[in-house]
């Protein structure tokens, strides 16, 4: 087929990523070919996204990807990106540095320094998510959550934390919501939705395969989509209904860095607070319940006795510290 590797002509490992390329071209599947174009045009791409990503932007399969990987003289993904980090490492000791953290800071900062690029970072992505929000939008959106039969969010890696916590909140308040990291059962739930059902898709940059497989399958089946990325050209967003923005920083140049996450959370707080609005009895008298539930595992601050700096915790103080539900040994 072509792609067997002589491991007696594998480069030598004191060559870069674009060296090794560029002799193993004549060998590569017009696949293999395209993921080396990408590669020569974006040498640090593999820094920036993973092995589904990089895939999908080359227009090729993960498993494509590793045996190119493999081709040009790497056990796997992980050991290319190695390789190119110390090509970039071998260029410039900052250019490292930059991929790998972002612009906006430098090893040399002082931890002030750090604290206050990092707070401008963040306060800047939610102000810029933000003054972008389509308020009539997000009703639309809103009242189709409180109104539907079920919710589906999809959501893989980072994202996925982001639809569980979406889930969480929206199940309190009576909404019957299912969150999906995992692709087959999220097909599979995505599957038999309709047109009573709402279906929310989460990636920061809106290229995460998964993700689109479940959204588009949602919409095939009936429901109304929703898309949650930072790119309104992404291509989860071209199988939605509506494309929700959440802006992050240019500084950055990693798709995960917190930042994104603060403006991911705050437009989901926001549609959260607006489908609790919706049916204000039902979501008062679901929160009063399970605020009750959960009210015997939490320890009354004011039974505790109060504690002077110089005097120590006696045995008695320990045990009376304990929750309830917790044995006495």
């Amino acid at each position: 087929m072509g792609e067997r590797i002589d491991a007696t002509a594998v480069a030598p490992s004191a060559l870069g990523v674009a060296e090794r390329i560029q002799a193993r071209r004549p060998q590569m599947s017009s696949a293999m070919a395209k993921i080396a174009a990408l590669l020569l045009e974006q040498p640090t791409a593999p820094l920036e996204l993973s092995i589904t990503e990089l895939a999908a932007r080359a227009g090729t399969s993960p498993a494509t990807v590793t045996r190119f990987c493999r081709l040009i003289g790497y056990s796997g993904y992980v050991p290319l990106r190695v390789g190119v980090a110390a090509d970039v490492g071998r260029g410039d000791v900052h250019a490292s540095w930059h991929t790998d953290i972002g612009r906006a800071f430098d090893p040399e900062d002082s931890s002030r320094d750090v604290l206050h690029a990092l707070l401008h970072a963040h306060t800047r992505s939610v102000q810029a998510t933000a003054s972008s929000v389509d308020l009539e939008q997000m009703d639309r959106i809103a009242t189709a959550v409180a109104g539907c039969r079920h919710l589906d969010i999809y959501g893989i890696g980072g994202s996925g934390f982001m639809a569980d916590e979406l889930q969480s909140r929206l199940y309190r308040i009576g909404i019957n919501v299912h969150a999906w990291s995992e692709v087959h059962s999220g097909l599979a739930s995505a599957s038999i939705q309709d047109e009573s059902s709402v279906a929310i898709g989460i990636s920061n940059t809106g290229r995460t395969r998964e993700t689109i497989q479940m959204l588009s399958q949602a919409n095939s089946s009936g429901a109304y989509t929703v898309a949650l990325t930072n790119s309104p050209d992404s291509p989860l967003a071209a199988v939605a209904h509506d494309h929700v923005v959440a802006a992050a920083p240019e500084e950055y140049l990693q798709p995960d860095d917190l930042s994104a996450k603060h403006s991911q959370l705050f437009l989901l707080d926001l549609l959260y607070l607006l489908v609790a609005q919706r049916d204000f009895a039902r979501t008062t008298t679901k929160l009063a319940a399970s605020a009750m539930a959960v009210l015997p595992h939490r320890t009354s601050l004011r039974s505790r006795p109060r504690r002077t700096a110089t005097a120590p915790a006696t045995a008695t103080d320990t045990a009376s510290e304990r929750p309830e539900s917790e044995p006495h040994v």
